[in-house]
């Protein structure tokens, strides 16, 4: 099989119009995500609207423009997105594409199960090596999974793509199309905290010890975190993403994965999010491992790590310490994501933090994100039995054993003072106080 990869690679060089004529009306067609999309395959399924109808396009989160969801779109593709991004949020929210609510961890299963059947795989892969192996570069969590129970796999094939360390890999043979490619890898920045995120940050950081090992979710609050760790030492890394933050921390010193208790000196996640820089600093480095989503946010996998702080947002926070995490009402917003695989998976780690950190306001500071209760329709990502710590600017709650009426007092402590009246007033209500 590997010998005759060479003569095997170019019998399957083909264009991105050529290879996109094997999907067929009706398929359910996975798309690689993250930074790792195939913009190219994408753009080239799009423009085969004309020829297509009633292909489902599945997956977790995409950093591209998503044209299959324009107008006019709609006889030819619907979408079925396993966790909501930017790109397919209106779509979504109007009905014209699907939501499925799935745990990041048990997203290979709904594919390998025949829950969620793929025809056709569309990916990102960088060269082969001398052995016919082509890496998943920054995108291996769920696409490695998918493309495993696919008919079909069609790869882009380009040089801009890391080659990473881990489970990741794929030989040519079972590739069914591949087409060559040479363009920059969509790039998601880290911006600088703003103040508000940076007091959050202080207090997040307040709670990681020397030698913590962290999982990062995605966003501002996350990226304050990491930015505030510089006098740390020796912290380890499991997590299902991490950006251009956690680089930095390698290259000053600060992560060293010494003191993690499973897989030590490893950077275990499943994608990135980040820039040309991380890109190639994940490069054949045997620092990072990469792996998929049902390994990396399986909880008995993240509990064998001794000091695991997870780190994970918030829209809403109920006064019992219900979280809302994936909607905004009756509005679905996002996904429940590894959520709940990493703050229970902490919660039975030895030393373990599972921690929810958010603002205190929004809706420019009109409402409180700590509420009596979620708001009608939302969605409880992470239950009150799982909730241990919560954060906003102005401290930390530590919700864990505490009755509810404890658990009342902590969060309204650290609501913004200009609501902490009328959350009283709300408790008394409810005979939580």
């Amino acid at each position: 099989m590997t010998a005759r990869w060479p003569e095997q690679y170019k019998d399957k060089l083909t264009t991105a119009a050529e290879a996109i004529k094997m999907v067929k009306s009706g398929n359910r067609v996975y798309i690689g995500g993250g930074c790792g999309e195939p913009i190219v395959l994408a753009q080239a399924l799009a423009r085969q609207k004309d020829e297509l109808r009633d292909v489902e396009v599945v997956h977790v989160l995409t950093a591209g423009h998503a044209d299959y969801t324009m107008p006019g779109m709609e006889e030819a593709f619907r979408v079925n997105s396993l966790f909501i991004g930017a790109n397919v949020r209106g779509a979504v929210q109007t009905g014209k594409a699907d939501f499925t609510p799935v745990l990041l961890s048990e997203i290979p299963r709904l594919f390998r199960e025949g829950y969620l059947p793929i025809d056709v795989a569309l990916v990102s892969l960088s060269v082969p090596d001398e052995h016919g192996y082509c890496s998943f570069g920054v995108e291996v969590g769920a696409t490695k999974p998918a493309v495993e129970s696919a008919r079909i796999v069609i790869a882009e094939i380009n040089p801009h793509m890391p080659r990473v360390w881990g489970q990741s890999f794929i030989h040519l043979s079972q590739v069914t199309a591949c087409v060559p490619v040479d363009y920059p890898l969509l790039e998601m920045p880290q911006g600088a905290p703003s103040p508000l995120y940076s007091r959050i940050g202080s207090h997040v950081a307040g709670l990681i010890n020397d030698g913590d090992t962290l999982q990062m979710g995605i966003g501002a609050i996350p990226d304050a975190v990491l930015a505030l760790l510089g006098d740390k030492h020796d912290l380890g890394v499991h997590s299902e993403m991490f950006s251009d933050g956690i680089m930095e921390l390698v290259e000053r010193g600060v992560i060293t994965g010494r003191r993690k208790s499973f897989l030590p000196g490893k950077i275990v996640a499943a994608f990135m999010l980040g820039t040309e820089r991380l890109y190639r600093f994940v490069n054949d480095n045997p620092m990072i491992e990469m792996r998929p989503v049902d390994f990396t946010n399986d909880p008995f996998t993240i509990s064998r790590n001794d000091n695991m702080v997870a780190i994970n947002s918030a829209l809403q926070v109920d006064l019992t310490g219900q979280v809302c995490a994936d909607s905004i009402g009756c509005r679905f917003y996002s996904g429940g994501g590894g959520q709940a695989d990493f703050m229970r998976g902490a919660a039975r780690s030895s030393g373990g933090k599972p921690i929810i950190a958010l603002p205190s306001m929004a809706l420019g500071d009109t409402v409180s994100r700590i509420v009596p209760m979620l708001d009608a329709g939302s969605g409880v990502t992470t239950s009150r039995n799982d909730v241990h710590y919560v954060v906003t600017e102005f401290g930390v709650a530590n919700l864990y054993g505490k009755s509810v009426r404890e658990r009342a007092e902590a969060l309204i402590s650290i609501a913004h003072p200009r609501f902490q009246g009328e959350l009283r007033a709300a408790a008394q209500g409810r005979c939580l106080l």
